[in-house]
Formats: structure tokens, C-alpha cells, sequence
């Protein structure tokens, strides 16, 4: 009687370590392919979460006439687009102060001319500057390098809206040749290769795209003490229309000539809404939704990972230093596997979250 009480025990506590070890299997497994396939969950979940009821586009706000090439002070060739038939046209927005971010640029993404059979080009926005030695520190660099665009406005954070402004009146004038023309801050770590593959696959030339990282649900700031402060003069809703993260956005040709066109007047005597959000505000105006893509980091950070940046199409906050190291050793063999790269992307998404909801600096 008792070696069957045992017996009977022992299959138990078997029966009970075999379910255990099914559970964990299941949970492990369940695990790995949420980490492989995080950029889809994520794309996923956003679409939900999106606000894509459409504005029916009423009377156009001021169209802004082509900017006269007066209005650059300092600019390429303006046959630049017409000769070289861009697909992708990169405008990094930088300071006219950040030599070192744009020579990084130069020396890596920037200096790419074809990727992936496609032409691109890449092209800085830059505005005035009080300072007469670097004005004309900046003139010698465009002359060097003919790759600079100046718009005739004090470079200045307040003016970083009017940048955006003089950016797409360049583009509508010099470069309607282009296909798609991507907005980058100086300290983003751009990837073409990642992008136009994405493009390929996902996008066509034609119709409208306006693409990036998707914020929702953005409250205006009303303090006046704030460089964000947006009064009630400006915006009155109390939530932002979805809207792409500034640090890295995508438009396509025919999106930037309806944004343009939707513009409303600004008035001289009132702050104008940060850029990324006056252009979400634009494009909304216009009958343009956002579209989010899991491959752009936004405005925080993502910790590096050779793997996770070879799968990424921008990163912020990346030092002119770091710019050139990570791209020696993203384009390095050997290539990441699928596995590699997909597993790396999840792993160092995971590690960001994690690192934002315990308060650090970087995050996703």
C-alpha cells in the first residue's frame, strides 16, 4: 500500500514538473518571437492607437509663392536636382555653429551618392548668423563643399518652424525631381540603405506620405516660460493631431506640395508651434495622415547595438564622434543575420523602454 502511495506521488509531482516545463517552453518561446517580431507589434499597436478620422480639406491657407534664389543667401547649384534626378533628397537642419556635426555627417551617410541603384543627395539648412567670423566661416564651407542652404532668417530655436518653412520652399523650387525628401537633425544617425528598402517594399512614388515616428495624443505646452509654449492663440484644442517626430521624418513629393499649399498665414506677433508639430498641423489641414514606422527612434535614444543599427533607419541623439564609429561599424562585415537583426532590434527596444520607465536618460 505504501509503494503505491509512492508511486502515485511520484507520477504526480512528474505529471506537475512536465505541465511546469510545457508552460515555460510555451512562455519562452512566446518571448522570442514577441522579441523578433517587436517592429510589427509596435507597428501593430500604433495603428490602433492612431486618430485616423481624415479632415475633409476646406479653403487652402496662404500659399506661400516659390522663394526668388535672393532668398538663399548661400546655396548649391540650383540645377543640383535637375542634373542628378535625386529619389531621396536628405535636408539635415543643423546650426550654423555645428561644423564638426556636419563634417560627420559628410564623412558618413551623408556622403553616400547611390544606395541601393537609387540616387541620393544630401544637403544642410542652416539660417543666419550675428556672428561675422562664423558668417563667414560659413561662407568658405559652402564654397568648399556647395552643399549648404541658408535661408534668410537668424538661426535661432524660436526660428527652428521658419527653417522648416524656408526648407520646403527650396525643395518646391530647386528640387521637384526628387521622389521622397527626408528631414534630419544634425545629430541623427541616418541610415538610406535602411530607408529605401523600406520605401521599396512598403511605398509607392506616387500619392501622399508623410512618414516617421508617430506621437500621440501631444498636449500643448502653455507655459510661457517654456521654449515649447504654444498659447491658446496659436492652437486651442487641448491634444495635437498625430504627428511625426521631428529628429527624422519622410515626405513624399506630392505631400510636400500639399503641406506647402496648406500652410496657414503666421502671424509675426505670436510663437509659432514647434516644427515637428506646425508640420503635423500642415499635413493634417491638408488631408495627410502620418504613418508610423517601428525603423525611426524619435526623440529619445536608443542604446547601441551593431545588430539593432544595422535594422534602423534613424537614431537620435548621436555625438559627431559616435557618428563615425557607429558607421564604421554598422557597414563592417560581417552582415547581421535576419535573426541577428531582428532579435538585436527587439533586445535593444526592450533594454530602452526599461531604461525610460526607470527615469534614464535614453530611451524609446
Amino acid at each position: 500500500m505504501v509503494g503505491r502511495r509512492l508511486w502515485i506521488f511520484r507520477c504526480w509531482k512528474w505529471r506537475h514538473s512536465s505541465t511546469s516545463l510545457l508552460c515555460l517552453t510555451v512562455s519562452c518561446v512566446a518571448a522570442l518571437l514577441a522579441l523578433l517580431h517587436v517592429d510589427a507589434i509596435e507597428s501593430w499597436s500604433m495603428s490602433l492607437a492612431m486618430n485616423t478620422a481624415r479632415v475633409v480639406q476646406g479653403g487652402r491657407g496662404t500659399h506661400r509663392s516659390p522663394p526668388n534664389p535672393e532668398e538663399y543667401p548661400l546655396m548649391p547649384s540650383p540645377f543640383v536636382c535637375q542634373r542628378a534626378k535625386p529619389y531621396l533628397l536628405t535636408m539635415v537642419t543643423t546650426a550654423p555653429a555645428n561644423q564638426k556635426a556636419r563634417q560627420a555627417i559628410r564623412n558618413t551617410w551623408g556622403g553616400e551618392t547611390e544606395v541601393r541603384g537609387r540616387r541620393v543627395i544630401t544637403l544642410f539648412m542652416v539660417g543666419l548668423t550675428s556672428d561675422p567670423g562664423l558668417s563667414k566661416q560659413l561662407l568658405e564651407e559652402a564654397r568648399d563643399h556647395r552643399d549648404l542652404v541658408q535661408g534668410r532668417f537668424l538661426d535661432t530655436y524660436a526660428n527652428l518652424t521658419m527653417k522648416t518653412l524656408s526648407m520646403f520652399g527650396w525643395a518646391h523650387r530647386f528640387c521637384l525631381q526628387t521622389h521622397f525628401i527626408a528631414k534630419v537633425d544634425d545629430d541623427v544617425f541616418f541610415n538610406p540603405g535602411v530607408l529605401i528598402r523600406y520605401l521599396n517594399r512598403s511605398y509607392s512614388t506616387e500619392g501622399d506620405l508623410y512618414l516617421g515616428r508617430v506621437h500621440l495624443q501631444v498636449s500643448p505646452n502653455r507655459n510661457s516660460a517654456s521654449k515649447h509654449y504654444v498659447p491658446a492663440a496659436v492652437y486651442a484644442p487641448e491634444v495635437f493631431p498625430d504627428y511625426c517626430s521631428g529628429t527624422a521624418y519622410i515626405l513624399s513629393r506630392s505631400a510636400i506640395l500639399k503641406i506647402s499649399q496648406a500652410i496657414a498665414p503666421v502671424s509675426p506677433h505670436l510663437p509659432l508651434p514647434p516644427e515637428d508639430i506646425f508640420v503635423g498641423l500642415s499635413a493634417r489641414a491638408a488631408g495627410i495622415l502620418p504613418s508610423h514606422s517601428p525603423l525611426f527612434s524619435g526623440g529619445p535614444g536608443l542604446p547601441y547595438n551593431r545588430c539593432c543599427y544595422q535594422a534602423m533607419a534613424s537614431v537620435h541623439r548621436i555625438s559627431p564622434t559616435e557618428m563615425i564609429r557607429i558607421w564604421g561599424e554598422v557597414h563592417s562585415p560581417p552582415a547581421c543575420s535576419w535573426l541577428g537583426l531582428h532579435a538585436s532590434l527587439g533586445l535593444c527596444k526592450v533594454q530602452a523602454l526599461l531604461g525610460t520607465m526607470l527615469g534614464r536618460e535614453k530611451g524609446f
